[in-house]
């Protein structure tokens, strides 16, 4: 079986930076272990596969090496980068069918835009045991860690400096205890670090997201997170305004931004909209095995 594939660079302006995603088109129908093998042969965080949708315009399909999830931000702006570069949609708005719902994206230029749904806020996490997570020490957390969700959730965590930030290290035991608290069955991911300095002069909040085989050691940017985090900050007053830049990726030399605005006041968020640019990098056909 022969698919088309771009492999997109997302919230970036440039090749080699942001985060990478393969988009296979019309391979929304492959089964879970395919499309996780193909995930695991690029040796991306994650890739997509896209097909007919009744009540949208596409439907799209997000795995990670180890499984699929709902939902997944930069995915989305790749995606959405991809079928234009084919010519399959144009600019203005853009409807994709997710295992979250209906996300509504917009197209202006070179700019791609998602609106997430409304943030579902979890369970406080206690700091102790999300600090053994990251390798730092408790006093480093300045806000509760919480459970958030615009799609997919994840333990937003705020550090207090760039510094504590850039000398995370995963633990696995640790890990291993984290997600025994939550439980399991989930579609929980890592914690995701953010700290309230930019990365670069013209940024807001910088941000890292460590992760555990079979997936590569670190995500480069995490749109479906950056969207869950500015819920957060903006529900927890540590932000002055609802429109901020998010940064990430700078430590593993792969920059990436995406422009945020948190829409609702902060005790009725309804939506975050996230945008960012994307870039191809490259074109071609996968050959998928045959499937009984």
């Amino acid at each position: 079986m022969d698919f088309d594939f771009d492999w997109v660079d997302a919230f970036t302006d440039q090749v080699f930076g942001g985060n990478g995603c393969a988009v296979v088109h019309g391979g929304a129908g492959l089964p879970d272990e395919l499309c996780m093998a193909y995930v695991r042969e690029t040796s991306l965080v994650e890739c997509t596969f896209t097909g007919p949708s009744k009540v949208a315009d596409f439907r799209v399909k997000y795995y990670l090496a180890s499984r699929e999830i709902p939902f997944a931000g930069h995915p989305t702006i790749a995606t959405v980068a991809a079928l234009r570069h084919r010519g399959l949609i144009g600019e203005g708005p853009l409807r994709l069918e997710t295992g979250a719902g209906i996300v509504e994206v917009e197209v202006r230029g070179s700019q791609i835009a998602m609106t997430q749904i409304a943030p579902v806020f979890g369970e406080e996490v206690p700091a102790d045991l999300v600090a053994k997570v990251g390798g730092v020490a408790p006093e480093d957390i300045i806000a509760p860690p919480q459970v958030v969700s615009t799609g997919l959730p994840f333990c937003i965590t705020v550090l207090r400096s760039r510094a504590a930030l850039e000398r995370l290290k995963l633990n696995p035991e640790a890990l291993a205890a984290y997600n025994a608290h939550l439980g399991q069955g989930s579609d929980m991911m890592e914690p995701f670090w953010v700290t309230l300095e930019g990365a670069a002069a013209a940024g807001n909040t910088y941000a890292r997201l460590l992760l555990a085989p079979p997936s590569p050691a670190e995500d480069p940017f995490t749109g479906s997170a950056t969207g869950a985090m500015a819920a957060y900050l903006w529900a927890r007053g540590l932000i002055e305004s609802p429109n901020f830049v998010a940064e990430q990726g700078h430590l593993m030399g792969r920059p990436g931004r995406a422009e945020v605005e948190v829409l609702g006041p902060r005790d009725a968020i309804t939506g975050v909209r996230v945008a960012g640019q994307g870039r191809v990098v490259m074109s071609g056909q996968v050959f998928m095995p045959e499937v009984a």
